[in-house]
């Protein structure tokens, strides 16, 4: 903790400065509270990917520093919603919320509003707001979310909207407050951004240009994690495959497997997302070498055809990604490959179609999530002729999920009867003599146990599949 003197001006290096800010918020809460006899209840909706997740523990992290009480109800004293764009229909889910929250504010006046991440690096979505929702009290995006206790203390201080968006940084401030979810396992974002331009895909508009944290500095957040109890992390990034190649020094993600695999105390790796055009065999060999990474890996498809492929913009072919299973599977052959799936891209043919069912034949995906296509204002793809109609292409997605959970199915048979290392995660919320769990592949198991057995690892014998989880046994102490 640093000392801070509010009688001074802000310091202008971070974390430091936001430190300050942190402490001018708490004047504010304790102000609250010796008015209204309680602290200040705060609300964090999550919408979107496992990254908007890790920011929320961070804005969390902040807003509990500064004396805020967590609540899941909207009707809190702020709301925060950290917002998804990677389809509309995630923007018009946020304006349908923003509606309810217009009737909180007219019975509590002094409630403050505000919304960040992705769907705020828009302009029009910003512009909308500010004549559509002029109760909404502070908007930022995602470049500047460590600025939040900043930008918190000039909404506090201000009757008018506060808005301060950035359209790009080089910055990365990590050394600040977060909350975490679970004790026992956290994400640890490693780069921001991306440069791959898929062309249905707004994400790089959003996010910015790839940037990579320092290898150092995460071993150091990873160890002070261990050290405070967290036994798995997920490694995050919009394409982990590619981390490094913009550092000083080039490090490799294979190379910071590697180094993160030597850290005492950690059990468990995981990591998203893998660009198939980035899998290089350096990194297949450390899945390989390194005990503590977790046997699944999540290799969107989004085709199977090439020549969809190629207007999705993906710089891989049919033959490549199957190669490239070929590969992983020689290397690790007990590793679980789940995916993403796009139905309807415009122009896809019957024979696209048939394409992607040919591969999912083939490489016989654990899972597989599956999307219609859905147009995206900004991508050049929402520009393109051939627009799927809309009924032809549920037809083929009903074709492929049917395909795709008949595979999962039989995939998941094969472990019945086997004794597998579980990290329990939570109390089943179906049935409180359960605990709940998670293999090295992902899959989910149901077992006998306590809430003392939470963040560890035992071995459990799956006595019965029943098609996406498992009923198990522990069979001896962890």
């Amino acid at each position: 903790m640093y000392q801070i003197d509010l009688t001074l001006p802000p310091p202008e290096e971070e974390p430091q400065r936001q430190q300050y800010f942190i402490e001018k918020c708490r004047r504010s809460v304790q102000a609250f509270y010796e008015k209204n006899h309680r602290f200040p209840r705060a609300c964090i909706k999550t919408f979107g990917c496992q990254m908007n997740a890790r920011d929320s523990e961070k804005l969390l992290g902040i807003l509990t520093q500064a004396g805020y009480v967590e609540t899941e109800d909207e009707q809190a004293d702020l709301v925060l919603y950290n917002t998804c764009t990677v389809r509309e229909n995630a923007n018009n889910k946020v304006y349908g919320h923003l509606g309810t929250l217009a009737g909180y504010k007219k019975k509590n006046p002094e409630m403050k509003i505000a919304l960040c991440g992705c769907m705020m690096q828009e302009q029009e979505v910003v512009e909308r707001i500010r004549t559509g929702y002029r109760f909404v009290d502070l908007i930022f995006g995602t470049h500047n979310l460590y600025r939040f206790a900043e930008l918190l203390c000039r909404c506090l201080e201000s009757d008018s909207m506060v808005v301060d968006i950035w359209n790009d940084t080089d910055k990365i401030v990590e050394e600040l407050p977060n909350k975490r979810k679970y004790s026992f396992k956290s994400g640890v974002n490693i780069m921001f951004g991306c440069n791959n331009f898929c062309s249905y895909c707004i994400v790089p508009y959003v996010r910015g240009r790839e940037r990579s944290r320092k290898p150092q500095e995460i071993i150091r957040e990873i160890e002070a994690l261990v050290s405070d109890g967290v036994c798995e992390v997920m490694l995050l990034g919009q394409n982990v495959n590619s981390y490094g190649k913009n550092l000083e020094t080039e490090v490799t993600f294979a190379q910071l497997l590697r180094r993160i695999n030597e850290i005492e105390g950690l059990q468990r790796i995981r990591f998203m997302t893998s660009h198939p055009k980035d899998l290089s065999e350096e990194l297949i060999e450390a899945i390989r070498d390194c005990d503590k990474v977790c046997h699944h890996l999540h290799l969107p498809l989004q085709s199977g055809s090439t020549r969809i492929l190629k207007e999705m913009n993906r710089r891989y072919t049919k033959e490549q990604y199957l190669n490239l299973v070929d590969k992983l599977r020689s290397a690790v052959p007990d590793i679980a490959i789940t995916t993403d799936i796009i139905v309807g891209f415009p122009g896809e043919t019957e024979e696209d179609f048939e394409e992607t069912l040919d591969v999912v034949r083939r490489v016989r995906f654990d899972s597989a999530f599956t999307f219609l296509y859905s147009k995206r204002t900004g991508t050049p793809a929402a520009a393109m002729k051939d627009q799927i109609p809309p009924e032809t292409a549920k037809k083929r997605f009903d074709r492929l999920l049917a395909e795709v959970q008949t595979i999962s199915a039989e995939k998941a048979m094969l472990l019945q009867g086997r004794t597998l290392p579980v990290l329990v995660e939570e109390i089943n919320r179906q049935d409180a003599s359960l605990v709940s769990g998670r293999l090295s592949n992902n899959s989910v198991v149901h077992f006998a146990g306590n809430e003392a057995m939470i963040g560890k690892i035992y071995p459990v014998r799956l006595e019965e599949c029943r098609g996406f989880y498992y009923i198990g046994r522990a069979v001896s102490d962890a």
